[in-house]
């Protein structure tokens, strides 16, 4: 398996030494501080200069490099290719847009692997050592693990203190599949690392990561066959959702293999066979590379947790209560090691209200949060709120206004008229339970939808807001006015006031 380096060689390296000097001392130990904590991703970085601006004595403890996943191996290089493989497939398609498509599109792998590293070396400059502790921030760099239920061992040091914070993420799950490990793969760690694409892909795992790497594969000009264990990919979402998404794999090409398993992996030269199951029917997929995308192991393993009495799973992480509070009532843990739904925006507004919680006496909970998210494929496809199916579960009666992207004036100027938007509201009022959007430009539509749910705006208001014309974003002032109309109708039906709550 490839393994990707700290510093890589030639422009690859992107500035790294950022993120992990090369000959960083550790500073001397304070006697107490204020907050430990584990774990320099985007969850601890932004406790740390939240913690150390309010005047707080801070360590802050990495094994590898400042950024975590998301900077480094998962939504800045992810997002980045992604935009890349998007301008192959509108070249490739060029004539729909009433422009002439180029004679020959030639994908430079190399280059566009390039890009990811420079666009990642600008956003590592915004991740500083040097910010950090110049507000008195100190970092340590070594295996941080606790030596009691006050302490942190890190690189021979112990860090005493009154309150931690565990952030230490997640890492690729890999399958255990006879073969896998001696054929070879890639995950999001490694893929990035990358200088010549391999012609042909097999993708395990239809959740986020398999979806949006198997379709920026393939418009970078890769045969890419994604292989999924359930009966759809993104198995959370809405069908119809999903559906669309599986149409649009289809049209670029990739090979889909849902209800399948992959059971067996050999090396046949420099050819990767892989055995694969469905209904008890065995077939093989040759592939010159493959990429393990099933899912997220919480970094749990080494901390020796028991001796600091914070409980844990092996797969599910860190137990925590409303307040991020683990079983030790002055550990905390957020991001990714202790979330549901692990998303980098989520880990920042973990981290506040751990800051909160942990050194300003606050009682502020998880479950107050709104946490839209999104899956970066095209189109994408981003939900905020309950599904249907939740709300029903829970007993709430739920009215649902779809609007189809191919009735939004402005979706049709742009050639992007796959998707919907339907937002879910409580029957008999306007308060907005959730809400589903599948279009090309979905992650930044949501916002509306998930400000609206935060500050207890129904839908009715939310249809009085004025939007520029034309905008896709007029998919949810269309649902408002449906929702607007059908209320009239019943009020003038009840002959009383409309049920706004």
């Amino acid at each position: 398996m490839a393994t990707a380096p700290i510093v890589a060689e030639g422009n690859s390296w992107f500035s790294r030494e950022g993120l992990h000097p090369a000959d960083w001392k550790n500073p001397n130990p304070a006697a107490l501080y204020d907050l430990v904590i584990i774990g320099a991703g985007p969850a601890g970085l932004l406790t740390a200069y939240e913690a150390g601006r309010l005047g707080a004595k801070v360590a802050l403890v990495e094994r590898n490099l400042f950024g975590g996943n998301c900077l480094n191996t998962g939504c800045v290089p992810s997002k980045t290719l992604i935009r890349t493989s998007r301008l192959y497939a509108d070249m490739r398609h060029a004539d729909q847009y009433g422009a002439q498509p180029p004679g020959d599109v030639v994908v430079d792998f190399g280059a566009a692997m390039e890009r990811v590293r420079r666009i990642r070396a600008r956003i590592a400059r915004e991740t500083s050592i040097t910010d950090l502790t110049a507000i008195g921030v100190d970092v340590f760099f070594g295996e941080g693990r606790f030596a009691g239920r006050a302490a942190v061992a890190v690189s021979g040091d112990t860090l005493r203190f009154e309150r931690a914070l565990i952030a230490t993420g997640t890492r690729p799950t890999i399958p255990s599949i006879p073969g896998l490990t001696t054929a070879g793969y890639e995950t999001h760690d490694t893929i990035f690392e990358l200088t010549e694409r391999p012609d042909r892909w097999v993708v395990l795992g239809g959740g986020p990561t398999g979806c949006e790497l198997s379709q920026a594969l393939c418009r970078l000009g890769s045969m890419v066959t994604l292989v999924q264990s359930e009966p759809m990919f993104l198995s959370g979402e809405e069908r119809d959702a999903a559906q669309i998404l599986s149409d649009a794999f289809e049209r670029d090409g990739i090979e889909i293999r849902l209800n399948t398993e992959a059971v067996a992996v050999r090396l046949d030269g420099t050819r990767k066979l892989v055995d694969v199951v469905r209904d008890g029917d065995t077939a093989t997929l040759v592939a010159d590379s493959i990429l393990v995308g099933v899912g997220e192991t919480p970094n749990v393993d080494g901390l020796n947790l028991g001796a600091a009495g914070v409980d844990y799973d092996a797969m599910e992480g860190i137990r925590v209560d409303d307040f991020l509070t683990t079983t030790n009532a002055n550990i905390y843990a957020a991001g990714d090691v202790c979330a549901k739904r692990r998303f980098t925006h989520f880990e920042g507004a973990s981290s506040r209200l751990v800051v909160q919680n942990a050194l300003c006496s606050g009682r502020q909970r998880v479950s107050a949060l709104t946490i839209p998210w999104c899956t970066y494929t095209d189109p994408e496809i981003a939900h905020v709120g309950l599904y249907v199916r939740e709300a029903r579960q829970q007993e709430i009666p739920v009215k649902t206004f779809t609007v189809l992207m191919h009735d939004v004036h402005r979706a049709i100027c742009d050639g992007e008229e796959d998707g919907f938007v339907k937002i879910h509201v409580r029957e008999g009022t306007d308060r907005i339970l959730g809400a589903t959007v599948v279009a090309r430009h979905a992650g930044e539509m949501i916002n509306d939808i998930s400000l609206a749910i935060q500050s207890g705006i129904g839908l009715a208001l939310l249809g009085r807001v004025i939007r520029p014309y034309p905008t896709q974003a007029a998919a949810i002032q269309m649902a408002a006015d449906a929702f607007n109309a059908r209320e009239s109708e019943d009020s003038s039906k009840r002959k009383g006031p409309p049920l706004v709550e």
